[in-house]
C-alpha cells in the first residue's frame, strides 16, 4: 500500500509511474490527496477543541478545589456543547481514515525506473537467454502423454478424486517430485535462507499483509466457516511471520524458505495451453522470502534472480529471463523478473519462477520496520520468488529429458531420486 504522505509529495511521479501500468483509475491519486486534506483539517478541529476541552477541565478542578463551585459549574455548561462537537469529529475523522484506507488499497505499486510501459505479456522485455533447446528425437510427446505411457502422473485418478487441476503422482512421479523439493531446498539453505515450515490456511490479515486481499478473492479458496484462506503461495505466511515487527538493522537481510503446497483456483483457465501440468489448482512449491534494507532490496533483487537461474542451469534446462511490464506485473510488486523454461515438446515458454521486490508496499500494510542506529524506525523492503515451483520444471525435464529409452534424470538429481531413468 502507498503511503499517503508520498503520494502528496510527489503527485506527478506517482501518475507517471501508474501510466507505466497503463492505470486507469487515476482519478484515484487526486481523490486521495483531497480526502486526505479533509482528514487533516478534521483532525486539526479536532485537536484544538480536545486542547479547549482539557484546558476547561483543569480550570475546573482548580476552581472546584478553591471552593468556587458555581464558577466551575457555569463553565461545564459551557463545554457541554464542546463534548458534542468532539464526538461529532471523532465520528467523521474515523469515517475519513476507513476511506481513505478503502482507496489507498485500490492503487497498485508504483513500477521501478527500469519497469517499461506496457500492458500484455507481449511487451515484457527479455533480458537474458540461457543455453539451446533440447534436441528431443522424432516423435516426442508431450508431459501428459508421456506421463502416462510411464504411469508417473494421473491426472484422471485426481479429478475422479477432487476435480480438474489436482493430479495424482505415482511411483517414479512422486519421487521426483520429492527429490526436486529437497533439491531446492537443501540448495536454499546452503545459500543461507532459514528453512521454515508454515500454515497452509491463513486468515485474511494475513492475506490483506501480502496484498491477496481485496485483489485476488477470486483467485483463493476460502473456507467460509472458518473465514480461513488456503495459502496461494508460501510467501503470505512466511511474510507475516514479521508483521507487526520490528527489526534491528544488522538482521537485515532477513531470509527464510518454505515449502508448501500451493492452492489457486485459476478461474476463467481454459484451453491447450493449460493442458497436464502447465496449470493446477493444487501444485508444490518452494518459496523464497526476504526483507531487506531499502537502499540494498535491488541488489538482493538481481541476487534472487542470479539464485534461481543457477537451479536451472544445474538442471540442465534452456531458459531465458523476463523483465515483466508494468501491466503484467502483479499488483503488489515494483518490479519482476520471470524465468521461463523451453518446452521442447510443446515448443513453447513456461513459466516457472516470478522474483519480486514490493518495496514498502507490503510492509506498509504489515507495519514491518526496522530501527537503525539513529533509533529511527522505518518500513523494510520485502521480496519473494519461486525456487522453483514444481509443476512446469517437471514438465520440462520430462518433455526435454526424454528418449526413446525412456526419460533421463537430470545428473544433479539423481542422488536425490536413487535412479536415472524413468522407464
Amino acid at each position: 500500500m502507498l503511503q499517503v504522505n508520498y503520494i502528496r509529495e510527489n503527485r506527478e511521479k506517482v501518475l507517471e509511474r501508474l501510466s507505466v501500468r497503463r492505470f486507469k483509475q487515476v482519478e484515484l491519486v487526486d481523490e486521495i490527496i483531497q480526502l486526505d486534506d479533509e482528514r487533516r483539517q478534521t483532525q486539526t478541529s479536532l485537536d484544538n477543541l480536545s486542547a479547549i476541552a482539557n484546558a476547561a477541565a483543569k480550570q475546573i478542578g482548580e476552581l472546584m478545589r478553591n471552593g468556587k463551585k458555581e464558577e466551575a459549574d457555569s463553565i461545564k455548561a459551557e463545554t457541554t456543547a464542546n463534548k458534542d462537537k468532539i464526538k461529532q469529529l471523532s465520528e467523521q475523522l474515523s469515517a475519513a481514515e476507513l476511506k481513505l484506507q478503502h482507496l489507498l488499497v485500490q492503487l497498485p505499486n508504483l513500477p521501478h525506473e527500469l519497469v517499461k510501459t506496457g500492458n500484455t505479456a507481449e511487451e515484457n522485455e527479455i533480458i537474458y537467454v540461457h543455453g539451446e533447446p533440447a534436441q528431443i528425437h522424432e516423435g516426442a510427446l508431450p508431459h501428459w502423454e508421456l506421463t502416462a505411457k510411464y504411469d508417473i502422473i494421473d491426472f484422471e485418478l485426481g479429478t475422479k478424486i477432487t476435480g480438474a487441476g489436482f493430479p495424482v503422482y505415482k511411483g517414479k512421479g512422486a519421487r521426483l517430485q520429492r527429490a526436486l523439493i529437497n533439491f531446492f531446498l537443501d540448495h536454499a539453505t546452503a545459500q543461507g535462507y532459514r528453512e521454515v515450515q508454515v500454515p497452509h490456511l491463513v486468515n485474511e490479515a494475513s492475506c490483506f499483509g501480502t496484498g491477496q486481499l481485496p485483489d485476488k478473492e477470486g483467485q483463493m479458496y476460502h473456507s467460509t466457516v472458518d473465514n480461513l484462506y488456503l495459502i496461494p503461495t508460501a510467501e503470505v505466511p512466511v511474510t507475516n511471520l514479521y508483521r507487526d515487527v520490528i527489526l534491528k538493522e544488522e538482521e537485515l537481510p532477513v531470509k527464510n524458505c518454505a515449502y508448501t503446497p500451493c492452492f489457486r483456483r485459476e478461474a476463467g483457465s481454459y484451453g491447450a495451453h493449460v493442458r497436464g501440468l502447465n496449470r493446477l489448482h493444487q501444485f508444490d512449491k518452494v518459496e523464497l522470502v526476504q526483507i531487506a534494507h531499502p537502499e540494498q532490496s535491488y541488489q538482493v533483487l538481481e541476487g534472487m534472480s542470479v539464485y534461481v537461474q543457477s537451479l536451472l542451469k544445474e538442471l540442465g534446462l534452456h531458459y531465458r529471463v523476463l523483465r515483466l511490464c508494468g501491466g503484467d506485473m502483479g499488483f503488489p510488486s515494483a518490479m519482476t523478473y520471470d524465468m521461463e523454461v523451453w518446452s521442447a515438446a510443446q515448443q513453447r515458454w513456461l513459466e516457472v519462477s516470478s522474483v519480486s521486490n514490493f518495496e514498502t508496499y507490503q510492509s506498509n500494510r504489515l507495519k514491518l520496520r526496522f530501527k537503525g542506529t539513529s533509533g529511527k524506525t522505518q518500513l523494510a523492503h520485502t521480496l519473494n520468488g519461486s525456487a522453483l515451483a514444481l509443476p512446469r520444471i517437471v514438465a520440462s525435464i520430462i518433455e526435454n529429458y526424454q528418449t526413446p529409452e525412456g526419460i533421463r534424470i537430470p545428473q544433479a538429481l539423481v542422488k536425490y531420486t536413487g535412479f536415472d531413468l524413468i522407464d
